[in-house]
This record gives structure tokens, C-alpha cells and sequence, in this order.
């Protein structure tokens, strides 16, 4: 299966640029930075470079994908940069390139697919007024779509108890899409570099759930059974 392209810097538009340092609750205890601490940059900066651009939303903005593609884990103390730009936007959801560099050599590339959902009644609406003025030029055109592209998981596939906590809630009251590449850390002796995209089907509470195991892939299910995301690893 191919995981979603990662597009080149845009030649025009807008690209955003935050900070972090890689800090104590950030790392493994080898010192490089986990999975769920990059995810957390990410999605701090796509905060961020929407508060800067002051484009004026009241939506909720919802991770459908993100692939993280590691070509060296930032470590302990790394100042890293997190530049980030819209690659590209469909009428309901938009994509989004970051990098991610290390001063000492860190790099990450990253592309998440958000939607863009109402707060009322959570169910995905256009693009705020001025989105084309703003983050368009960028995109420079290219369309993307929210359809799933994982497999579902098979019958018969390992499993192992799982569970989120409260503490794992975010504003929207599930659990933070950060959260959920804990899974693979827990799982996982994580190779360098590292590639890998997770597709969240469904949002999770807090409480007990099961992650199914197979080559090349592991699901997040609910206590019900239910699927609430996929994560596709590449050799």
C-alpha cells in the first residue's frame, strides 16, 4: 500500500514557521524524541500558523491522516523548527506539509489530511471565508479527497488489551490524535529512519481497547471491537 505522497515546498504562498525543543517529556529514554511528542509539534504549529494567518474560523480542525516519515529522531535538548504549509484542500478538508529540523541534524518530513468540522454538530463544512486567499496560493491547485485508503483488519490477527485514559482527552473530549502513535512506541522496536501514516476512522473515549497486530500493521480498535484508526508501516 502506498502511503500518502509527500509533496515539494511550495514555490509561492504561504509557509509558517514554529519552534520546540525536544524536552524531558519528549523523549525516550535512549533521548531521541517519540512519536507522539513530533505529532504534538505538528499539530501545535498548524495551531499556530492559524492563529498568525488571523483568518477568521470558529470551526474545529480534525486529523483524518498523518504520515511521519523519520530520516533521524531529533534528541534530547534539539532546538527543531517545524515549517508548515497547505499542499493542498478539497471543499471540506485541507492538506498539510511540515518539515520538521533539528540544529543537530533531526529531520522529519510529515503531510496530515485535517477536516474542517462544525463545532455544533461535528459534521465536516467548507472552508472558511478568505481559506483560498490565504492558503491557496500554496496548494498552487492540488485537490485532495477524505475517502479511507487502509485495510480493514483481517479476522484472526493478534490482539492485545490497550487503554486510553482521561488524561488523554483533548477540548474536543476524545482522545488527541498525538496520542495514538503511544501505540507504536509500546509496540514497536522503532527503527531509524522511520516511516509510517495513521488514518483515524473513528474518535475514541477514554476506557478500555484493543490493538490488532499483523506485518506491516496495527489497528486501534474500541472495547467494542469498533475500529478507530489504522496505522501502515513501510520496510
Amino acid at each position: 500500500m502506498e502511503l500518502t505522497q509527500l509533496a515539494p515546498p511550495p514555490s509561492a504562498g504561504r509557509v509558517f514557521t514554529d519552534q520546540a525543543r525536544a524536552g524531558l517529556g519528549d523523549v525516550a529514554p535512549s533521548g531521541r524524541v517519540r512519536l507522539d511528542a513530533i505529532a504534538r509539534w505538528l499539530q501545535d504549529a498548524a495551531f499556530a500558523d492559524l492563529v498568525d494567518s488571523e483568518l477568521p474560523d470558529d470551526g474545529v480542525w480534525v486529523v483524518r491522516r498523518l504520515r511521519l516519515r523519520v530520516e533521524r529522531f531529533p534528541r534530547f535538548r534539539e532546538a527543531v523548527a517545524v515549517a508548515t504549509w497547505c499542499s493542498g484542500a478539497g471543499s471540506l478538508v485541507a492538506e498539510r506539509r511540515s518539515t520538521v529540523r533539528g540544529d543537530d541534524g533531526g529531520l522529519v518530513e510529515a503531510v496530515a489530511l485535517w477536516v474542517h468540522l462544525d463545532p455544533a454538530s461535528g459534521r465536516p463544512r467548507r472552508m472558511p471565508p478568505g481559506f483560498d486567499e490565504v492558503y491557496g496560493p500554496s496548494a498552487n491547485g492540488r485537490r485532495v479527497r477524505s475517502r479511507l485508503r487502509h485495510r480493514a483488519a483481517p479476522d484472526g490477527v493478534d490482539r492485545v488489551p490497550w487503554r486510553f485514559r482521561a488524561a488523554d482527552l483533548d477540548l474536543a473530549d476524545h482522545v488527541n490524535n498525538a496520542v495514538y502513535w503511544e501505540a507504536i512506541e509500546e509496540e514497536l522496536d522503532l527503527p531509524e529512519p522511520f516511516d509510517g501514516e495513521i488514518e483515524h476512522r473513528a474518535p475514541a473515549d477514554a476506557g478500555d481497547a484493543w490493538l490488532l497486530r499483523a506485518p506491516g500493521m496495527l489497528w486501534i480498535a474500541g472495547g467494542d471491537g469498533d475500529l478507530l484508526a489504522s496505522i501502515a508501516l513501510r520496510d
